[in-house]
């Protein structure tokens, strides 16, 4: 299990929480990325296949962040999520497997017919 980050930034003009860990890795995480890869039943389902492709969040950004104990955050999106708590085992993960687990969502929206907005566009 990873161990607490020594900072985290919201940033919201760039829609992007960067994070530092005590290895001296940074991990700068959109806020869609974060919002697709939320550990909430709605987004994964309650079990194997059950997951739930989160289509049309390429605005999305975090209003705010509110710790949960030591090990987690629960994060609030402007779209109303707000369920899931993001662990720092898990946000280490996202920020170590940020490259793959994004080709991998672009794969699922493609195979779905789905073009992604660009920032800003209307949807």
């Amino acid at each position: 299990m990873a161990t607490a980050p020594t900072n985290i930034t919201l940033k919201q003009k760039s829609h992007a929480l960067e994070i530092s860990w005590p290895d001296g890795s940074t991990h700068t995480l959109s806020c869609e990325y974060l919002r697709v890869s939320s550990p909430s039943a709605e987004v994964r389902g309650h079990g194997p296949g059950q997951e739930v492709l989160q289509i049309g969040k390429e605005n999305v950004n975090i209003t705010a962040i509110e710790p949960v104990g030591h090990y987690a955050v629960k994060l609030i999106f402007d779209d109303n999520h707000d369920s899931g708590l993001y662990d720092w085992d898990l946000l280490y993960q996202l920020g170590v497997n940020q490259e793959q687990n994004w080709a991998d969502y672009l794969d699922k929206l493609a195979e779905r017919g789905y073009e992604r907005k660009a920032p800003g566009q209307v949807i």
